[in-house]
């Protein structure tokens, strides 16, 4: 390169890192407008009305798909999670204890229920559980049977995030309760697991959702027409109608559900963070 082609280059102006960013966003920008085009002129629009979307089929839910599907999907979620939350703080606190046997089962059942697929869990409770022990009735029945086995599912990951939440609370907060005169016991439960449990709202949030899309294997325990959850209900109607539009509007309201919920977990997580 001669001098004169050095002095060209470096007199060329430089492309500055904002004009850069600013390039590179309108290339992504374009990128995602081609794809939606490209895919709205592919898809057969009248085919995907008639089978996701026929208002005929969709009024024929109504008014079960609230009174029923919905409400046993919410129900057994809210007995689930708290018969997780229960069983989970149980473990938590059998994690933390100074007895090895306790810390060797509290891992034991944290590594068994969250390796396993939560449909083996169904299974075992529906099916395993009245095998293994005759003459064995749940409260509630079905019910009782959905609120042990998401219990059972949700437990395990519960366990490890209330243990984090117990660790995160500062080590001064339960010396300083002991040196007040309270019991071990006494300080963890009035001044230690309270605080753990709000730094913890977001994560046990997100399980809260988690648990509600798993609330749809109840179809597995052979639940009857009034036990129905959305999934199940969808599926019988679609099986009726010969048309896909109950499943469409049943996952429709899981969104109703999960999506506000969602919002709720940022929401709490950017608030926790300002306080930190």
């Amino acid at each position: 390169m001669t001098g004169k082609d050095r002095e060209e280059t470096a007199a060329r102006p430089r492309m500055s890192p904002r004009r850069r960013r600013r390039i590179s966003r309108g290339v992504q920008y374009a990128v995602f407008v081609i794809a939606v085009v490209v895919v709205g002129a592919l898809a057969d629009w009248q085919q995907l009305q008639e089978q996701f979307l026929d208002l005929s089929v969709a009024q024929r839910l109504f008014p079960e798909l609230i009174t029923v599907a919905l409400l046993n999907t919410v129900v057994y979620t809210l007995t689930g999670f708290g018969v997780g939350l229960v069983l989970g703080l149980v473990v938590a606190l059998m994690r933390l204890s100074s007895v090895a046997p306790y810390r060797w089962l509290a891992m034991a059942y944290i590594e068994f229920f969250r390796g396993l697929p939560a449909l083996l869990i169904f299974i075992f409770v529906g099916v395993g559980v009245p095998l293994a022990f005759p003459g064995i009735v749940f409260p509630g029945e079905t019910y009782g049977q959905v609120a042990c086995a998401l219990g059972l599912v949700s437990a395990a990951y519960m366990a490890e995030t209330i243990r984090a939440g117990i660790q995160a609370v500062p080590r001064g907060q339960l010396e300083a309760a002991r040196t007040l005169g309270m019991s071990h016991a006494t300080a963890m439960r009035s001044i230690v697991i309270p605080q753990a449990f709000r730094i913890i709202v977001p994560p046990l949030t997100n399980e809260l959702v988690l648990l509600f899309k798993d609330s749809s294997l109840v179809l597995f325990l052979g639940v009857t027409l009034e036990q129905r959850e959305l999934t199940k209900f969808g599926r019988d109607l679609a099986s009726t109608t010969a048309n896909t539009t109950p499943i469409f509007v049943a996952g429709l309201c899981y969104l109703l559900v999960t999506v506000p919920l969602g919002y709720l977990v940022r929401r709490l997580e950017a608030r926790h963070a300002q306080a930190r």
